[in-house]
């Protein structure tokens, strides 16, 4: 098949459906274009060596990838983030009829939901089908993130996602959740299909923990609570930090650590720092290829998110991720996230925004015997490769758009 990849996000930006996705895509004998913006995610900045221009084609492992202009943003401000999603958008809108490949199928990532926009009018003009993966339940993701408050606003984008959930020919999306809330705003629930996410299971490996390593970054001789990945509004952080003041005052041996970016790094720092919190420790950021020996340092992985429905039916991919590299998860996010862990026998769960319940249960698993952190951490390992590796979820992609190019091909050669 030949096959176009939209998305606002790609290589060098760190993003878990790019390169390893189109690559295996690519090894079971498709081709694939992939539209794009200029990257800039997550700093908002652009990335050495680019210039935003009116178009750039460039070849990246192999993969043929398209740059459209945009408009760089990615702080706190409303209208920075809106100006970003929209000029991508609307130049991929006027420039990507033009300057893609013929395609069997279009293959879009959502977050965010303007990137259907450029989609729609390939769709519409070169009567390609198209599959929508939705990765971020907007609106509702906005409200819960606190990106927009006005009800009105809501609404307008609860139109537009309505309007491209109708015009996709197949929705892919990440949970039961997600299919039951879209089932409940009139789509079919035969047009979603359930695709979990994996991590980039070659990048994020299971490793023998590095004493050295643990020496460098402070981690040795502790028990440690580690938070990988972004740290924004969603993750809700501050309650972590909450829990830390509780465990510390009962047991300082347990430390929290926390590696990642995000907008609310700065500021949680500032807590932390006014709150004297000894056992927290902050890391910079690092690519996939390099985290995998830092979460082996770990004894328990976190995983948190807000307090709100939304987050319900949302599993972050860093539970893939724990799981993969095989220890024990700390999951206070309720719903399908919780209950992945548990249908693993993963970890513990406990409810979200609780600094009370979570500092609880930190101290309940550091009294765990050693060995049953292990069998945790294996039972994650082993449910991971048996049902959640990327080439399970390729494989599952690969059969969805096969299904939709036959049914066209099919339909086409019955009018033709």
């Amino acid at each position: 098949m030949k096959i176009l990849f939209i998305t606002q996000w790609f290589q060098p930006e760190e993003f878990y459906k790019g390169v390893p996705f189109v690559k295996a895509l690519i090894e079971r004998g498709h081709e694939v274009q992939v539209l794009t913006g200029f990257p800039n995610y997550p700093t908002g900045k652009l990335y050495p060596g680019y210039k935003v221009c009116w178009f750039q084609r460039e070849m990246i492992d192999g993969i043929e990838v398209l740059r459209i202009p945009l408009y760089p943003s990615h702080d706190s401000s409303a209208l920075g983030r809106i100006a970003n999603y929209l000029s991508f958008a609307l130049a991929a809108s006027i420039l990507g009829p033009w300057v893609v490949k013929k395609a069997d199928i279009i293959y879009v990532y959502h977050p965010p939901a303007t990137v259907f926009l450029p989609a729609f009018f390939i769709k519409l003009f070169r009567r390609i089908p198209v599959v929508y993966d939705i990765q971020d339940f907007w609106p509702d993701t906005l409200a819960a993130t606190g990106m927009f408050n006005k009800k009105w606003a809501l609404k307008m984008v609860d139109w537009y996602c309505r309007l491209f959930y109708k015009a996709a020919d197949k929705i892919a999306v990440l949970s039961p959740g997600f299919k039951r809330k879209l089932t409940e705003k009139g789509i079919p629930p035969e047009k979603i299909e359930i695709i979990y996410n994996w991590c980039d299971d070659k990048e994020i490996v299971a490793e023998q923990p590095n004493a050295k390593l643990a020496e460098e970054l402070g981690m040795a001789e502790r028990f440690n609570i580690l938070f990988a990945g972004n740290m924004g509004k969603a993750q809700r952080l501050e309650t972590v930090l909450d829990a830390a003041g509780i465990v510390g005052k009962k047991n300082p041996q347990i430390q929290f650590v926390f590696i990642g970016g995000g907008v609310e790094v700065e500021n949680l720092k500032s807590i932390a720092k006014e709150k004297n919190l000894d056992n927290v420790r902050f890391l910079p950021p690092r690519p996939p290829s390099q985290i995998g020996p830092v979460l082996s340092l770990a004894n328990v992985l976190l995983v948190h998110l807000r307090n709100d429905p939304l987050f319900e039916i949302t599993i972050p991919s860093k539970i893939q991720a724990y799981m993969a590299v095989g220890k024990p998860i700390l999951s206070a996010v309720p719903g399908d996230a919780s209950e992945l862990v548990k249908k693993a026998d993963a970890g513990m769960c406990c409810p979200s925004e609780n600094p009370e319940m979570l500092a609880q249960t930190v101290i309940q698993m550091y009294q765990m015997q050693p060995e049953v952190l292990v069998i945790l951490g294996r039972n994650g390992s082993r449910f991971y490769q048996a049902n959640l590796t990327m080439s399970k979820g390729v494989e599952h992609f690969e059969h969805l758009f096969q299904s939709i190019v036959s049914r066209k091909n099919k339909k086409d050669s019955q009018n033709g």
